[in-house]
């Protein structure tokens, strides 16, 4: 037996809203729509990975998602275009990452890096 992939499921009363943050923002691909549930993916990298924590390091909070991005600076550059309010960096992390957070149209806390090592 082995895990295919993991599903996040996010509450959300507005789907559409999802869109223009992980579609239009973090570029993945709308690949799932049945009008109650829509799924955003990219089926060429999907990796399966759970992570468990005590905290999100460097003090912060856990993440509710964590998200690797390709180009952190085309990323970051579309959030502040967006006005979207970065809550936590960005900051070049001991451990080899580039990272921020910010909330999520639905107030998840996601963490948006790229390895530097």
């Amino acid at each position: 037996m082995a895990v295919r992939r993991i599903i996040t499921n996010i509450a959300a009363g507005d789907l559409s809203l999802a869109q223009r943050f992980y579609g239009d923002i973090l570029g993945l691909d709308l690949v799932m729509e049945h009008g109650w549930i829509v799924t955003y993916g990219n089926t060429s990298t999907m990796q399966v990975q759970i992570s468990v924590a005590r905290e999100g390091g460097s003090g912060t909070d856990v993440p509710d998602l964590s998200i690797e991005v390709d180009d952190f600076d085309a990323v970051l550059e579309a959030i502040k275009k967006e006005s979207i309010e970065i809550v936590y960096g960005p900051a070049e992390e001991p451990w080899g990452v580039r990272r921020f957070y910010v909330r999520d149209p639905y107030d998840r806390l996601i963490n948006i890096l790229a390895h530097t090592k």
